[in-house]
């Protein structure tokens, strides 16, 4: 089904992302971690250096100070998608209204509660360590800015009423979001006081440091090419070995193609475009209090600012991938997916029109059938895991490493108990339905928000075939 692409972009995406560039200039010369070499011996092996990886890292070493952790990143920490996404810092009361249907009433506040500490902990951790991550609670705007985007902005405000959380969720009209950050198409809004922006690579790197300051082994550029499950397992990378008691992976969108978990998962591509600084446009348009913003979209809109007043804006309408292959050209070098997170800009806040684009990156996202992560431990092995983040890991990323710190320590406390850790409601047809029924979903629901965004209504045929995850209560793209 045929997209009106939007033109070229003015800048094809490339990596490394520019958030790495920066954090990596503000650090300074720092020495890369070395690879695994020979054979070492580990409590906990924990795959991936990460948010989620080293948020596990550091709260093992909180709860038990002389257990001995490894961390085997395979790249520097930073590279991969910790270091390339929106910096979109908040919990789960943003995703209620989708929260509700999958855990119920009560299960659904108490995920909101807990990923409420989210906001405080990095808060705390980057005060207590003296790190500047570009920490900025300026809340979470959703706007309409298409009539069809209405039905999202009410059922947030409505379902938190109902679930009586109310103050987690205001309502906003017109006038109040111009108020805030101003733009002709801007409808209404919802703003969730739960919502903040970081520097997502320096938020990594400072975790990194935290890593190695308190003593916890880590091996930069090491990649897992094995993991042997028994009694102790053997993680086996090309220059040596690791052997470990327990194991954590936490490789989030590389898991999309293991096979324990691969019927729960695929790989979305989410991109961004990154503004030269234009401090006066964004004053122009009274957005100075921070807050970071998204559309209503299924393929969601994404925006927020930059300490020196660049304008990042993303958009979650990659390509799907396909056998949880993460080749390069599909998922970094998108220039179709580049070219509408520009278009987006260009609509959304037309006032930045002279905005020059200076950057644009991209990367594999790993969204889960539902939506949400889940956790859990490999049936007969020690081999624990936390993946599914869909789009939405900078703050749940931390919910994440309390959770796997808790399964691999055998604790039976509020982590552990988590209603995340589950085994999702839902699962994906197998490879090639997946890819090519997914591919003809996206297409359609892209050629259907194209239309409303225009003013007219989308194709009958693509407003069937975009209907299909609606009626089987599955959710597509990042919303």
């Amino acid at each position: 089904m045929p997209i009106r692409e939007s033109p070229a972009p003015s800048v094809r995406p490339s990596l490394p992302p520019w958030w790495l560039d920066e954090a990596l200039a503000a650090e300074g010369q720092a020495s890369e971690a070395p690879p695994l070499e020979g054979e070492e011996r580990a409590d906990v092996a924990i795959v991936g250096g990460g948010y989620t990886g080293l948020w596990a890292a550091l709260a093992l070493r909180e709860r038990e100070p002389s257990a001995r952790v490894a961390v085997l990143a395979a790249e520097i920490c930073g590279w991969g998608p910790s270091g390339r996404n929106g910096g979109f810092l908040n919990g789960y009361w943003t995703h209620l209204s989708r929260l509700r249907p999958l855990f119920g009433d009560d299960a659904t506040v108490a995920i909101g509660r807990a990923a409420a500490q989210v906001v405080p902990a990095v808060r705390a951790f980057c005060e207590a360590r003296g790190e500047d991550v570009w920490l900025r609670e300026g809340g979470y705007l959703k706007v309409s800015a298409a009539p069809a985007q209405d039905a999202a902005v009410e059922t947030a405000i409505r379902t938190a009423d109902e679930l009586g959380v109310p103050e987690e969720a205001k309502p906003l009209s017109r006038e109040q979001v111009a108020e805030r950050i101003s733009s002709p198409v801007f409808r209404r809004g919802v703003l969730f006081r739960d919502g903040s922006t970081v520097q997502p690579a320096r938020l990594a790197r400072a975790l990194r440091r935290a890593v190695l300051a308190d003593g916890i082994a880590l091996h930069e550029r090491t990649r897992v090419t094995r993991v042997r499950a028994g009694a102790p397992s053997t993680l086996e990378t090309p220059r040596g070995r690791l052997v470990a008691d327990e194991v954590i992976v936490a490789t989030n969108a590389a898991l999309a193609g293991w096979r324990p978990l691969r019927r729960f998962l695929t790989n979305f591509g989410s991109y961004v475009v990154l503004t030269e600084p234009v401090p006066e446009l964004v004053e122009e348009i009274g957005w100075t209090g921070g807050e970071a913003v998204a559309d209503g979209r299924m393929f969601v809109h994404y925006f927020r600012t930059t300490n020196d007043g660049r304008v990042v804006m993303g958009s979650g309408s990659g390509p799907i991938g396909h056998g949880g292959r993460l080749d390069d050209g599909r998922f970094t070098g998108d220039a179709a997916t580049g070219a509408r997170a520009e278009a987006g800009l260009r609509r959304l806040l037309p006032a930045l029109a002279g905005a020059r684009i200076e950057r644009s990156w991209g990367g594999p996202i790993d969204v889960s059938a539902d939506h949400f992560p889940f956790f859990g431990t490999l049936p007969g092995a020690r081999i624990h895991y936390g993946v599914g983040y869909s789009g939405h890991g900078v703050g749940p990323a931390w919910l994440g490493g309390q959770i796997l710190a808790s399964l691999a320590l055998g604790r039976d406390d509020e982590w552990s108990a988590s209603p995340l850790v589950r085994t999702p409601s839902a699962s994906l047809p197998p490879e090639p339905l997946k890819r090519l029924g997914g591919g003809a979903i996206r297409a359609a629901t892209l050629a259907v928000e194209r239309a409303e965004e225009q003013g007219e209504r989308g194709p009958a045929a693509a407003r069937a075939v975009s209907a299909i995850p609606r009626l089987l209560r599955m959710p597509l793209g990042t919303r």
